[in-house]
């Protein structure tokens, strides 16, 4: 009995020095997936964001993945395939990846992800935390897929207010090889800033604070309802390689 006790504890050893070998080699099997872009879509839920702001946001983004221009620019690119992940996020504590990564490469792939994106329970209320949602986001790169290029797209209606420095989340994204975009919300509905601090202009907020990385950049819009069109231009903008097919432009999405 002892000895079929030693057995059992040595087999039970085995397998656990075993798993996290499986675990690692699984990993590197899925990562060894190469795509033209890893992207990231992290978007705002907190508490400035209401009810049917947040239907507009998911719509956009349902929306902007059965739009065929983006589909285009997509196909643009050498591989002709990106990977994508939906994430929203509010406080420092508070992010929840939505949708995980998911490779599009056409129109069905396209609208898969988008029935995914609609299907989903609102996730969070809260503070506003930037910070967080970059860290959140930079955790998830090479976990499924290994892209040419990865960005991180921020879309939000405030400033940041939980958390850590949102530059310095930046910073650290940028310094592991992450670009960062925004998509401002310049609504009349912003989230508190600081106590003592003058709040600014959200848009220069974002250029001074939240992106970076090669050809980073801010889209700003007055309004929800202009949500759909923007974010469709800005992934265009993010996807395409205009050098593969110059017939994609932004100009084309309507």
């Amino acid at each position: 009995m002892r000895r079929l006790g030693r057995r059992n504890v040595a087999a039970g050893l085995a397998a656990m020095a075993a798993a996290p070998a499986w675990s690692r080699r699984a990993r590197a099997q899925n990562a060894s997936v190469e795509v033209d872009l890893e992207l990231v879509l992290a978007v705002d839920v907190s508490r400035s964001v209401d009810d049917q702001e947040f239907e507009l946001q998911r719509r956009g983004y349902a929306r902007a993945f059965t739009h065929p221009t983006v589909i285009r620019a997509i196909q643009a690119n050498p591989l002709r395939k990106i990977a994508v992940a939906f994430v929203e996020w509010s406080g420092a504590e508070f992010q929840k990846t939505v949708v995980p990564w998911t490779e599009i490469a056409d129109a069905e792939s396209g609208a898969l992800f988008a029935d995914r994106v609609l299907e989903a329970p609102r996730s969070f209320w809260g503070w506003t935390s930037i910070s967080g949602a970059i860290d959140h986001s930079v955790g998830m790169f090479g976990q499924a897929y290994r892209g040419r290029r990865k960005v991180i797209d921020v879309s939000g209606d405030g400033i940041n207010n939980s958390g850590r420095p949102a530059y310095a989340a930046r910073d650290d994204a940028v310094a592991r090889g992450v670009a960062i975009n925004g998509l401002v919300i310049m609504n009349d509905n912003p989230n508190p800033g600081p106590r003592g601090f003058a709040q600014p202009p959200l848009d220069e907020f974002y250029r001074e604070q939240v992106i970076g990385g090669p050809g980073a950049f801010v889209i700003a819009i007055d309004e929800f309802e202009s949500f759909a069109y923007a974010i469709v231009n800005k992934l265009i903008k993010e996807i395409a390689d205009f050098a593969v097919d110059p017939s994609v432009r932004v100009a084309e999405a309507k």
